[in-house]
């Protein structure tokens, strides 16, 4: 598949260095979710990609083109969303959308009454956008972003201020958008289980170095499953797992949970073996790791701690 963004050891220094060394590929047609903690990086490798930061070192190449300082026209084929959404507040939701079609040069009117359906914001559209709340300013950021129906969009934490039935809206628009347009999808989040369902390749940033490129399809099929059992003597508990039922792969999590892994019985037979050993059991579940688990085992082992994970899965 095309690669439609690469970046080629990709760096920013201000008083220190920012972003590091960072090799990114974002295939056409994918939704690529790209995650880290606060202060990672991710907001200054996504404004080096529309030119509004200049990369200290290295390049970036967007649709097969190396992209220069001072470059524009890469522009007109890119969506964005970065930071709070800025609009003119005394005028409304629609006069907002057509001032951005012409200052892009896209005259179609009709494209300005489908970005508002896609968002869910048309009964509301004649109204100026100081009376719009924090969400419904989000909602119209991401209406300006694919207005012009652009090939790329790059959107900075687009459901931040979304009520639980906008971050679905969000998450059903942003596959609409890929499975019937072809749109490759960018997008940042602090959500994992929100980008869980709808990437299909994440690329994890901390310190401002890329720690891992993966498919989700990778992350589900290296995902370790486990035993997950609460109960109110986890001393004890451990110890018929370890000494008396020879499980080794346990993980205690608090005073009162606990993992096995890797386990050659049952789960009947191991709460039959546990209820004879007088382990009071409160719950028992079979689980596997989540995007999110994944995520905290790469931040804080880094790349070894999850080649580890997976070599185990």
């Amino acid at each position: 598949m095309t690669k439609i963004i690469l970046t080629k050891m990709l760096s920013k220094h201000y008083k220190a260095e920012v972003v590091s060394s960072v090799n990114m590929g974002i295939k056409r047609g994918e939704i690529y979710g790209f995650l880290g903690p606060n202060g990672a990086g991710k907001s200054t490798v996504m404004k080096m990609l529309l030119g509004l930061v200049q990369p200290t070192s290295g390049e970036i190449e967007l649709f097969g083109e190396r992209l220069l300082p001072g470059s524009v026209e890469h522009l007109k084929r890119i969506g964005h969303l970065i930071e709070a959404p800025v609009f003119y507040e005394k005028l409304t939701a629609r006069q907002n959308l057509e001032l951005h079609a012409e200052y892009m040069g896209y005259y179609k009117e009709q494209a300005i009454e489908e970005a508002l359906e896609l968002v869910q914001l048309l009964g509301a559209d004649d109204k100026p956008v100081k009376q719009f709340s924090l969400g419904m300013r989000q909602r119209l950021g991401i209406a300006r972003a694919i207005l012009t129906k652009p090939e790329f969009l790059l959107l900075d934490e687009p459901i931040n201020g979304l009520d639980p039935d906008g971050i679905q809206l969000m998450r059903n628009l942003f596959r609409r958008l890929r499975d019937e347009r072809g749109m490759t999808i960018l997008i940042s989040s602090h959500l994992l289980s929100e980008i869980e369902q709808v990437a299909d390749t994440i690329g994890v940033i901390n310190g401002g170095r890329l720690i891992q490129e993966v498919s989700m399809e990778a992350v589900h099929a290296s995902s370790k499953e486990y035993v997950e059992i609460v109960t109110s003597n986890i001393t004890h508990a451990a110890y018929v797992l370890t000494d008396k039922l020879s499980i080794g792969s346990i993980k205690l999590l608090g005073d009162n949970k606990l993992r096995i892994y890797h386990m050659d019985i049952s789960l009947e037979d191991l709460s039959k073996a546990l209820v004879l050993n007088d382990v009071p059991i409160l719950s028992m579940n079979q689980r596997h790791h989540t995007l999110e688990e994944y995520f905290f085992e790469l931040i804080r082992g880094g790349e070894e701690n999850v080649a580890s994970h997976q070599a185990g899965a």
